[in-house]
């Protein structure tokens, strides 16, 4: 029965729903108690809970059924979808685009973006090269990336630190009845709820791409990606509607950096091989595609340009959209 994976599907996106604004609500009074950035948070702490799905999709993807195109796919695909995330965000703030409000810190986490999606493009592009240099059968590209994003988070966290200090004033508490325990403890409540959640999603995803009968690198790389970006997707909105756009910005982001970390344990988890190594050389397409889009997203954050296009959204939002769909075409017609 095919109308069944759609429910499952519609009972996860609705515990996602529930459980994520309360997620966001919380990490937003973490960050007041705590003396912390709603960038950072957003970057760490909503990052972290909203990707697991996505690293439960490469585990399982690459040690038990051994479709490690998913796995790759799912991951990087999630990078272009995360970016394109932001263009809705654009066209939800009727006001002002969201390039000219968010904190130019972004700029930082894009950077590093860049740095790891380009590490993964790299490898996949010399294949049988990388092989040869394979520590065992792990990628030489995943020492690297573990310890970039190791550097990242440290860079980050001290960038943010250092901003707070200077712009330190003394602002009305937003959350004076909500105590910090009971913020980290209804914190860890939503979070598992979305995990739990977001756990079942790559499995009902895989369902869905079994009963519509549709091909494994481009279901890995689009479909998957899309219902595993889902808490992403959820979480942002959530943010926004409670006016912490920099969490919500923080959060793609940050997910962006943990998505390619969950490539390089997909490549521990792969015992075969070097899992860059074995993959479809399509695969280089997305990583390039998300590299221009970071690209995009850090043009628009240090220009902050005022125009609106039609009315409803920044030059730089709908060109994350066109580069999203030019993605999406290149890997259709690839594809039979």
């Amino acid at each position: 029965m095919r109308w069944v994976p759609w429910v499952q599907f519609a009972v996860c996106a609705a515990v996602i729903w529930f459980a994520g604004a309360r997620l966001c609500r919380y990490g937003d009074v973490i960050a007041e108690k705590a003396g912390l950035s709603r960038t950072w948070i957003g970057l760490i702490l909503l990052a972290t809970v909203t990707s697991l799905p996505e690293l439960v999709a490469g585990v399982s993807a690459v040690a038990v059924v051994g479709a490690p195109d998913i796995a790759v796919g799912d991951a990087m695909g999630s990078c272009v979808f995360n970016l394109l995330i932001i263009t809705g965000l654009d066209f939800l703030r009727r006001e002002a685009s969201v390039f000219t409000v968010a904190s130019q810190g972004h700029v930082l986490s894009a950077g590093f973006g860049v740095i790891l999606i380009g590490m993964v493009a790299f490898t996949v592009l010399i294949g049988d090269r990388a092989a040869l240099a394979a520590i065992g059968h792990v990628s030489p590209a995943t020492p690297l990336i573990l310890l970039f994003y190791a550097v990242a988070m440290r860079t980050v966290f001290r960038y943010e630190r250092r901003q707070i200090m200077l712009t330190a004033e003394t602002a009305a508490e937003r959350y004076p009845g909500v105590t910090y325990r009971a913020a980290v403890a209804g914190y860890g409540l939503a979070a598992g709820v979305v995990v739990i959640a977001g756990a079942f999603l790559p499995f009902v995803g895989r369902r869905l791409a079994v009963a519509m009968g549709w091909e494994e690198t481009f279901v890995g790389t689009l479909f998957v990606a899309a219902v595993t970006s889902l808490p992403e997707l959820v979480v942002t909105i959530a943010a926004v509607r409670i006016g912490a756009l920099d969490m919500a910005i923080g959060n793609l982001l940050g997910s962006n950096l943990f998505d390619i970390v969950i490539v390089a344990v997909d490549d521990l988890c792969y015992l075969p091989g070097a899992l860059l190594a074995e993959v479809s050389p399509m695969h280089a397409v997305t990583a390039c595609s998300a590299t221009m889009m970071t690209g995009v997203a850090i043009v628009g954050l240090l220009y902050r340009p005022q125009t609106r296009l039609f009315r409803a959204v920044g030059w730089a939002s709908l060109t994350l959209l066109l580069l999203y769909l030019l993605n999406t075409s290149v890997l259709y017609l690839a594809h039979p």
